[in-house]
């Protein structure tokens, strides 16, 4: 499966998004398929950039989307947006998989990869810029955490040990950077 990219992101596709979940319930393969094109950009963007490898990140896209079609009621809208919390399996995923794979090799090895080929580069390149510009308000310390937890796939725990910090502070930095980025998407 090659992943397609339609960012999500709009109220109608949030209230065709449970409609599309409740056709998955029901059976309907197409439905799934929409899913997918929606939000496989996202998923596989995720993972690679957490995984550094394009077959592994495949293969979570893969998993993820066939654990949509198995269990659709592990999502529930009331917590959230279907692409942010198939971002959010993504991510989890990439990470217990970089975690298995740990004694093999040390994560610093590895080559950052560059993200998939996406159609949309223009609405990509804003969400970029404005990720950014959010990161830059963050003082240099929080900045680090949130780059260590989203970007190297670091537990607070680990983020701790490596800056020397207590681990309250680094949960802290990290709660107050996403509630900074989500306040700033909101509006």
């Amino acid at each position: 499966m090659e992943p397609m990219d339609k960012s999500p992101g709009t109220r109608t596709e949030t209230g065709d998004d449970m409609r599309l979940v409740a056709r998955i319930r029901a059976g309907d393969q197409l439905a799934l398929s929409e899913l997918y094109d929606r939000y496989s950009g996202v998923v596989y963007a995720v993972a690679l950039r957490i995984l550094h490898d394009t077959g592994a990140a495949e293969d979570l896209l893969q998993d993820i989307f066939l654990q949509l079609w198995r269990k659709p009621d592990a999502f529930d809208s009331s917590r959230g947006s279907l692409g942010g919390w198939l971002a959010v399996i993504a991510r989890h995923r990439s990470i217990d998989r970089l975690r298995q794979r740990r004694p093999e090799s040390d994560i610093e090895d590895y080559i950052i990869a560059g993200g998939p080929d996406l159609r949309d580069e223009t609405e990509r390149s804003l969400v970029i810029e404005k990720v950014r510009a959010v990161m830059n308000e963050m003082s240099p310390d929080q900045r680090k955490a949130m780059e260590m937890a989203f970007f190297e796939g670091l537990t607070h725990s680990e983020i701790a040990e490596k800056t020397g910090q207590p681990l309250g502070t680094i949960k802290t930095r990290i709660r107050s950077g996403l509630q900074l980025l989500r306040a700033r998407f909101a509006s």
